[in-house]
């Protein structure tokens, strides 16, 4: 089944604001790179991150696993039946190398059950032939 796809006027799931402090919509945000992956990739780690996190919000299997490193991509991504994103915040992102860096996150959820749920991460990105990919993470404390 197709990913659900988002209105190009809605605000994009990622929550990035405009500089004006108003949501960007998804057809300048995320949907840029979601929607022509071929012709325009992520300029950066954040950017990769935040259209990762909209790929899960869609359900859009196919873009996590492009945007996977090759030698950490799973055979297959499997969605909890349910699952509602319900925010996403970056918390910091630095460059660790000339083509490495690193994206901190908090991405918030509610599962099936009314449950809710946050994940902390700290994502590490490359940039391999021009693009970037989500290599792997670690949750810190706190």
């Amino acid at each position: 089944m197709p990913p659900p796809s988002l209105s190009s006027a809605s605000p994009c799931p990622c929550g990035r604001l405009s500089s004006g402090r108003a949501p960007l919509p998804y057809a300048q945000c995320c949907g840029r790179y979601l929607d022509h992956w071929d012709a325009s990739p992520a300029p950066d780690a954040e950017s990769l991150m935040r259209s990762r996190y909209t790929a899960f919000v869609r359900g859009d299997a196919g873009y996590l696993r492009a945007t996977w490193a090759p030698e950490h991509r799973p055979a297959s991504v499997a969605f909890d039946p349910g699952v509602r994103w319900l925010g996403l915040e970056v918390r910091s992102h630095r460059t660790t190398g000339p083509d490495r860096a690193e994206v901190e996150f908090v991405a918030r959820q509610r599962d099936a059950g009314g449950r809710a749920h946050r994940l902390h991460e700290r994502s590490r990105f490359v940039r391999e032939g021009g693009r970037w990919f989500y290599v792997d993470g670690e949750f810190p404390r706190g």
